[in-house]
């Protein structure tokens, strides 16, 4: 048994309120894993993995990250981060989140994880913050060159003065998540590419936190996160004896069907990161937690989790 609670905490542009939610085991709490989620979804979407986890007497709390799920003002507001430095606002915002579930339990073995989008949040919030946690999971990641980025800016400095920088760009779309669909033609939905589990995507695309375009500040939200996480400077502010799992489907475009995840956990390695695992599920999509053989992958996080606590007894 466990127990879901909501709260609001303030987010650090001094303006929303981040929709916070913690799924508390019934029993003694003996670990802490802390989720970011990704683009275009909310922390909700995560009940039945934290559910699992509370089953193994580890809490979960999540936020909704600007511009998605309960964390916005309006549906207007859905696909927008924040006027200025929106990337390190997010980050800063994981980060309240961390200080506000810490105060509440002091002194328990504490983890985060990012899946996709969030995954870049989180490999930030370890160039920043890697000495507050105990551990990382890095899931659905994926990797962006110079060139693509650099491509990505032109089309936002193009369309800023024109538009503004709430419009949603169908280009810049077809450029991103747009292609991912192509891999897995005849298409069922414009969504295949998230999970072979039918039913999972017909869950997401019915939820109507999950059914927005981007803005043009969105998309370049996510090109300045890919600019600072690719610096050797800023991989080499990760603190080298951090424990990270990388996780991802072997058929995620996200991840360039593995290729762009390695690529990630071999500038870890090069950087001297040293406590790393990567494993890459084979015939996985994109959302390894709502996939068909989603037990496994489950089963493979608790047991990294309890293999990492340290020190600590854990029965």
């Amino acid at each position: 048994m466990s127990t879901t609670e909501i709260n609001y905490i303030p987010s650090t542009n001094g303006s929303n309120q981040l929709h916070v939610m913690k799924w508390k085991p019934e029993g003694e709490v003996k670990a802490i894993l802390q989720i970011s989620h990704g683009m275009i979804e909310h922390i909700g979407r995560y009940d039945d993995f934290a559910k699992y986890l509370n089953s193994k007497n580890i809490l979960v709390v999540g936020n909704d990250h600007l511009g998605h799920g309960k964390t916005v003002h309006s549906k207007e507001e859905l696909g927008y981060f924040n006027a200025e430095d929106s990337s390190q606002t997010v980050v800063n915002d994981l980060y309240e989140v961390t200080k506000y579930t810490k105060a509440l339990y002091p002194n328990v073995p504490y983890f985060i994880l990012g899946h996709s989008m969030g995954s870049f949040m989180a490999r930030r919030y370890l160039m920043t913050y890697g000495r507050k946690v105990d551990g990382a999971i890095i899931m659905g990641t994926g990797y962006q060159s110079a060139s693509v980025l650099k491509f990505g800016e032109l089309v936002y400095k193009f369309l800023k003065p024109i538009k503004g920088t709430n419009y949603r760009s169908k280009l810049m779309k077809a450029c991103t998540i747009g292609r991912y669909n192509k891999a897995f033609a005849p298409n069922r939905t414009s969504c295949d590419w998230l999970a072979t589990n039918q039913e999972a995507v017909d869950i997401y695309m019915k939820d109507e936190y999950c059914q927005f375009d981007f803005t043009i500040n969105g998309y370049n939200t996510i090109i300045n996160t890919f600019k600072f996480i690719n610096q050797s400077s800023n991989i080499a502010k990760i603190p080298k004896d951090l424990p990270i799992l990388f996780v991802a489907g072997k058929e995620d475009p996200v991840g360039d069907k593995g290729e762009g995840v390695k690529k990630v956990y071999t500038a870890f390695k090069k950087a001297g990161i040293s406590n790393m695992k990567l494993k890459l599920y084979s015939g996985l999509r994109h959302e390894i937690l709502n996939e068909v053989g989603k037990e496994e992958v489950y089963q493979d996080i608790y047991k990294w989790l309890r293999m990492n606590l340290g020190v600590r007894e854990y029965n």
